[in-house]
């Protein structure tokens, strides 16, 4: 995949070639009954809103977060500014919990 840099203006702590996985002890899944995607955990669920799910269902632990981005941007071609969209996923997955830096 096409390696694309990341704005530093949007974020200064995710950078292109980082690695991301769901966190120890978090399970990542489609929730009929909620229609959405889901994180589960010792502590309870979060409900994950709009994009969030199709940034978290990519993280496989080996793809970087330009292979993540420059995907998405194929899949979703007419979302404008979704690169910011992105990095603000992975940073609020980093505050929550949610995810760790492999």
């Amino acid at each position: 995949m096409e390696q694309m840099q990341i704005n530093p203006s949007v974020s200064s702590s995710i950078l292109n070639e980082d690695v991301y996985g769901l966190a120890f002890h978090h399970r990542f899944q489609w929730e009929e009954a909620q229609q959405s995607y889901v994180i589960l955990f010792p502590e309870g669920m979060v409900k994950l809103h709009g994009g969030a799910g199709e940034v978290i269902k990519r993280l496989d632990g080996k793809v970087t977060v330009a292979d993540v981005t420059a995907d998405l941007k194929l899949t979703f071609p007419d979302a404008v500014g979704i690169e910011a969209d992105i990095i603000g996923m992975f940073e609020l997955g980093l505050s929550k919990g949610w995810l760790r830096k492999i």
